[in-house]
């Protein structure tokens, strides 16, 4: 086979594989009903492999939603913290993540749900803005009541994940797994906003690790309550 069918074979498989992609990052981790299981999600946190292209092109379009979300967040902390000038146009693409996220379910769960969603997660967003702002200032009051919205806000989504899928993503689970997000989003402002960088890039990197195991866990979830979808 010469190279121009090498190519060639590369242009196809890599045309079929943003084919999956994009139809199945049309689904997210909300759902109510169940048809059986196709995948695994271990006591210990650990997720079974995807085992057909669909699944594997599902468990990759989740990781990618939420590699932005934290991407987009990090950028907003060093806008923030730096007083850069892109601060405002970074939270609205930030903002914007949170609204596709909610638009992924609405062709499967309904507008309600979807709006649901996006709420929650722009709660979660803002909040963060008025944790960095309370921070920033040094006001130990607004510091304590800004956090104490910003985590009561990630039990209701981790709430809003777990009555979505009961059987797969346990409250208890879904609570821990935010909280982590939490903490450790919080302990990368903090040292980025005192001028730790160090800290503040291993933090980032704590960051981005949980977040793609949590996004596992919400496909492996989700292929597990419609198997008949990944096959």
């Amino acid at each position: 086979m010469n190279a121009s069918r090498h190519a060639g074979r590369r242009a196809t498989l890599t045309l079929a594989g943003l084919t999956a992609l994009t139809s199945m990052i049309l689904v997210l981790a909300i759902s109510g009903g169940h048809e059986g299981h196709a995948a695994t999600t271990h006591a210990d946190g650990h997720v079974a492999a995807p085992q057909t292209r669909n699944q594997a092109a599902f468990h990759d379009a989740m990781r990618k939603l939420w590699e932005d979300h934290v991407t987009w967040t990090r950028l907003a902390i060093v806008s923030f913290a730096d007083g850069l000038p892109d601060l405002a146009a970074t939270e609205q693409r930030l903002l914007r993540n949170q609204t596709d996220i909610g638009n992924t379910i609405k062709p499967y769960y309904g507008k309600a749900a979807g709006h649901r969603l996006t709420a929650l997660l722009k709660q979660h967003i803002l909040g963060a803005v008025a944790l960095l702002t309370a921070a920033k200032s040094g006001d130990q009051t607004q510091i304590k009541k800004a956090s104490t919205s910003w985590y009561a806000n990630g039990n209701q989504v981790a709430d809003f994940l777990h009555r979505a899928n009961p059987r797969n993503w346990s409250k208890r689970a879904m609570r821990s797994m935010m909280k982590t997000h939490l903490d450790q989003t919080l302990s990368e402002a903090q040292n980025r906003l005192a001028g730790h960088y160090a800290a503040d890039i291993r933090d980032y990197d704590a960051v981005h690790k949980h977040i793609l195991e949590m996004a596992d866990v919400l496909s492996t979830g989700i292929i597990n309550q419609f198997p008949r979808r990944f096959r």
